[in-house]
């Protein structure tokens, strides 16, 4: 009798179509309903007119404040984002589960490695989790290199404010690192450590020494992020790094010490057109919500 009024429950409630969150979430990553039926291939005024009912006919709740053309989600609204791409991640497996059982195939991303320890273990382990047959190939690059592959299926890059290509996977906060034996007064000229000569990071870097006058050498290079964390932290010199990949070994130096704000990166997700696939398009969404977690 307790299963059959559950079930009598849910049928009081009325049903959301996967269209209409599939277009709530492109609105809330896009950031506007025009760019977003874009996305779902909709004109802005149907995508309106499905938010519209949305919110005063089905959920009775404010999910949208508008504020010129840039449109943020409420705090219904983003209780309701979660929820969304949880549904649109089930409905995809449940679709590609009955209609290829046996999926089975090769994937190939690429990414920073200083990426893979961080965000690569979990969403690997879920996706392979639902989809066991799948073969994931895996290539650690730099950014710039990554950006030449041809060969690869999904790739994940970091890019500067203002030059973002792909999809939106985080933004990232770049902060001034260093070894808690690393003694900041005890060096007249900086050592850094820098993982690319070139890289918008390392400008970002010189920049803000060179504005306060700091004076600086270029001591330790490698495209290896583990390289570059083995030598901070022997306390040999300081460099920069997303913040959510500090390690607890290392701290992060402030103003206190003379060290001033960075900007904030953007990591993206980019989608290879040429190979595209169901697989490659389920392990996107993996990866989309596990950098969003």
């Amino acid at each position: 009798m307790q299963y059959i009024s559950e079930i009598d429950q849910l049928n009081n409630y009325p049903s959301i179509d996967t269209d209409v969150l599939r277009t709530f979430v492109a609105i809330a990553d896009q950031g506007g309903f025009t760019r977003a039926g874009e996305k779902v291939n909709r004109t802005q005024s149907a995508v309106s007119m499905q938010m519209k009912r949305l919110e005063e006919d089905v959920l009775q709740r404010k999910l949208f404040e508008r504020d010129g053309r840039q449109v943020r989600l409420t705090p219904e609204g983003q209780v309701l984002l979660g929820y969304a791409r949880r549904i649109l991640k089930l409905h995809s497996e449940v679709f590609n589960t009955l209609r290829e059982p046996h999926m089975v195939g090769l994937v190939r991303i690429g990414t920073p490695d200083d990426y893979v320890m961080r965000y690569l273990p979990g969403i690997l382990k879920r996706f392979s989790k639902a989809y066991p047959l799948i073969q994931i190939e895996m290539h650690c690059e730099g950014t710039p290199v990554l950006m030449q592959r041809r060969d690869l299926a999904l790739t994940v890059v970091s890019r500067e404010p203002g030059n973002e290509i792909g999809e939106q996977l985080r933004n990232e906060r770049m902060v001034w690192v260093a070894s808690p034996c690393f003694c900041v007064d005890e060096h007249e000229t900086l050592p850094l450590a820098i993982a690319g000569l070139d890289s918008f990071c390392t400008q970002w870097a010189r920049a803000s020494l060179e504005a306060v006058g700091r004076e600086y050498r270029l001591a330790y290079h490698s495209s290896n992020g583990a390289a570059i964390q083995a030598v901070v932290g022997a306390g040999l010199a300081v460099t920069v790094m997303m913040e959510s990949l500090v390690p607890d070994d290392l701290r992060i130096l402030g103003s206190d010490e003379g060290f001033g704000p960075l900007h904030t990166v953007n990591l993206r997700l980019l989608r290879n057109p040429n190979m595209t696939s169901p697989i490659t398009e389920c392990l996107a969404e993996y990866i989309l919500e596990g950098f969003r977690l």
